[in-house]
């Protein structure tokens, strides 16, 4: 795994390489929702154009900024296929596949095994605010299937995510969607609070426990050091595996 920074994240499985939610617009980039401004403030660890082959975007949702920006958008072409909602893949054309939570599709690694990749229902924010729709991923080999990969995407903990821990006891590593994101128009968080990744984290104790999205956009109100704190207090500090920005990081259960 490399950090790029917010969402993005390049990940190395089975021979292929996977990138989530392109974002590599520089600081201080700002887009004005009219009733929300996002504003960025830490630009991407590596430049698009020294990632090397992408051979899949797995895009959680194509219509916030902090997860697809205007570089971002602008990459979406150079990549063989783009996986996101049905929505995105409707708006976005081209090279985008939509799935909907527990649809999957497969792809053919260069050994001539197979990554399945399952959409996972996300929910973003309270249940009376509606974001638009956003989906997680579970990757997994058929061949290995204890190995299996979730990336969260932007969601709080809901049923949903009980229902992947329930189909998929298997994961090894979640990517989880930190931050405990929030807007001035919704009085409540729109991703993961560090209490809501412990309980993920005493659902699934093998799992290593991967943050993203923490930083690099002003709505986020929990920071590293608050969700490194948590976890210490709930004597699981020893589960986060923090990726350094920028830098090829093996996990050992991989």
């Amino acid at each position: 795994m490399t950090y790029l920074g917010g969402p993005c994240l390049l990940l190395e499985f089975g021979g292929l390489r996977f990138l989530t939610d392109p974002t590599f617009d520089p600081a201080g980039s700002e887009i004005n929702y009219g009733t929300v401004t996002l504003t960025k403030t830490a630009g991407p660890a590596v430049s698009p154009g020294a990632l090397g082959r992408v051979d899949a975007i797995l895009l959680s949702h194509h219509h916030h900024f902090d997860n697809l920006d205007n570089s971002g958008r602008q990459f979406l072409p150079s990549v063989p296929r783009v996986i996101t909602t049905l929505l995105g893949a409707e708006q976005l054309g081209g090279n985008a596949t939509g799935l909907q939570a527990w649809e999957h599709l497969d792809l053919t690694t260069p050994d001539k095994r197979t990554i399945r990749i399952t959409a996972t229902p996300a929910r973003h924010g309270p249940a009376y605010a509606d974001r638009g729709p956003v989906i997680g991923f579970v990757l997994h080999l058929l061949e290995e299937p204890a190995h299996a990969i979730y990336i969260s995407g932007d969601t709080v903990w809901f049923d949903g995510v009980e229902e992947v821990i329930q189909r998929f006891p298997s994961i090894a590593v979640a990517v989880l969607f930190l931050g405990a994101a929030r807007i001035p128009i919704v009085d409540s968080h729109l991703t993961f609070t560090a209490e809501e990744a412990i309980r993920f984290a005493r659902a699934l104790p093998k799992a290593a426990i991967v943050p993203v999205h923490f930083e690099g956009w002003k709505h986020f109100s929990e920071s590293r050091e608050v969700i490194d704190q948590s976890f210490a207090a709930a004597q699981l500090r020893d589960r986060l595996h923090w990726i350094g920005p920028g830098v090829p990081t093996q996990l050992p259960l991989l």
